[in-house]
């Protein structure tokens, strides 16, 4: 067997997990980008309309399904702290296993899902019509797309973020040359856009799965088999934890999706005006997630490898360092929302009223890297320990008081209140999973 790299725990260890993990964030607009440019030159608006449809579709519905990630990472970092190389490869076969099964199930469901879908949007026929078309060409790469989630959740979870970013970089760059080949050389239209996703999407899965097998072998040279036999893949307890971790995951994701559905309906009744000046600021929340996340990712691996390990020390090494360089950075993108913020504001509105009613909410997005860097933080621990009904439990409760949070405030501060809740809504999942973490640690170990 090879030689692992050192576990011990410092803070640029943690940084060298969290930065392809910003990177690899940062990239993911741009394939939207890139996607607008080159339907938005074919000079029809409806185009536009139909690939921001198509897409808002499967994020939806993908999102759902972020557990393969989630999951993934922890089970496999566990495994490899206690040195089960079985494990390890069985723990990300299990993965391809769902992820193969739900997107199969995906694509038998696409009918009532697309009709599901697009009886819920109010679009021109043009436009619905697009979006169906993205539709019915995308659907067929759900097993690949879930797939790479576990993918992308194997090599966290062995702390190795930079194969995540190769992959993330080599999806997009691939995805958005075949947009420039199918879309501006060949004038496919919205099929080539889902075209070029679909094939990208594949194309990234089949060499994602090939890194596994290259990383597996290194890992155990002497293995006489990479993937584990049918009976140990379906050995019933480990079968079992899987389906739980991913099952909770799947949950606590659900609460979270209607959180901030809810958030825009409510948004959306409060007028045209407040709706996009929220749409606006959220673009700064999403921003500061992209930076925060990495710092989640890295307390997974980390304290996945910590409990798989039985080394508390490690263990407490790991959230330390992780939240200290998280809160540093929230600190940071605060002050870079505080400054910069009525300008970017500028440039993503010319509407003079929307401008106004952003600024006027500004305070709240300045907040929420600081508010919600503890939920991220507490969200990675607990993932990497598996402890997913913990998960699952608190953000039911959290939900539970965000509403309750809203009707109140709302009722008093209107917009304001909206966002007060949210706010209100990030510290009480903190809350709640770090009355939990005492019993993280004593019955982790």
């Amino acid at each position: 067997m090879t030689s692992k790299p050192s576990r011990e725990i410092t803070r640029q260890k943690v940084f060298a997990i969290a930065w392809p993990i910003v990177l690899s964030n940062t990239t993911v607009p741009l394939l939207g980008l890139a996607d607008t440019f080159v339907i938005g030159n074919q000079g029809d608006a409806a185009l536009i309309g139909a690939i921001a449809i198509g897409a808002m579709i499967f994020s939806f519905i993908y999102w759902g399904f972020g557990f393969l990630r989630m999951g993934t990472t922890g089970l496999v970092a566990q495994a490899a702290g206690a040195d089960d190389e079985g494990e390890v490869s069985a723990a990300v076969a299990r993965a391809l296993l769902l992820a193969a099964v739900i997107g199969g199930v995906l694509i038998v469901l696409q009918w009532p899902l697309r009709v599901a879908a697009f009886g819920l949007i109010d679009g021109s026929d043009a436009v619905e019509q697009g979006g169906l078309t993205y539709f019915t060409i995308r659907i067929w790469g759900a097993p690949a797309t879930l797939a790479s989630y576990a993918i992308l959740g194997f090599f966290i979870g062995l702390q190795d973020s930079r194969t995540a970013l190769v992959l993330q970089l080599f999806l997009n760059a691939l995805n958005i040359l075949l947009d420039v080949i199918f879309v501006m050389g060949l004038h496919w239209g919205v099929a080539g856009v889902a075209a070029g996703t679909l094939i990208a999407e594949v194309s990234a899965a089949v060499f994602g799965l090939a890194l596994i097998l290259r990383r597996l072998r290194r890992r155990n040279p002497e293995a006489a088999r990479l993937w584990p036999a049918w009976p140990a893949l379906l050995e019933r307890s480990a079968l079992i934890k899987t389906l739980s971790v991913n099952s909770d995951i799947m949950l606590r994701t659900l609460c979270l999706i209607f959180a901030f559905a809810w958030f825009t309906n409510q948004g959306a009744k409060a007028g045209d005006v407040a709706l996009a000046a929220n749409a606006v600021l959220m673009q700064f929340v999403t921003f500061s997630a992209f930076f925060l996340d990495g710092f989640a990712f890295s307390a997974e691996s980390l304290v996945g490898q910590s409990i798989g390990e039985k080394n508390r020390r490690h263990l407490d090494l790991a959230v330390r360092y992780s939240t200290e360089l998280a809160a540093l950075t929230a600190l940071a993108m605060s002050l870079l929302i505080l400054i910069a913020g009525p300008l970017v504001i500028d440039f993503l509105t010319n509407v003079e009223t929307v401008r106004a009613a952003a600024r006027e909410f500004l305070p709240w997005a300045i907040l929420a890297p600081i508010a919600s860097v503890w939920c991220f933080q507490l969200d990675g621990i607990f993932i990497g320990a598996t402890r997913t009904a913990d998960m699952r439990n608190a953000m039911a409760l959290s939900l539970i008081v965000y509403l309750m949070a809203w009707v109140w405030l709302a009722d008093m501060w209107g917009n304001h209140g909206l966002w007060a809740a949210l706010t209100v809504f990030y510290f009480v999942r903190a809350g709640t999973l770090y009355w939990r973490y005492p019993a993280l640690k004593e019955e982790s170990f």
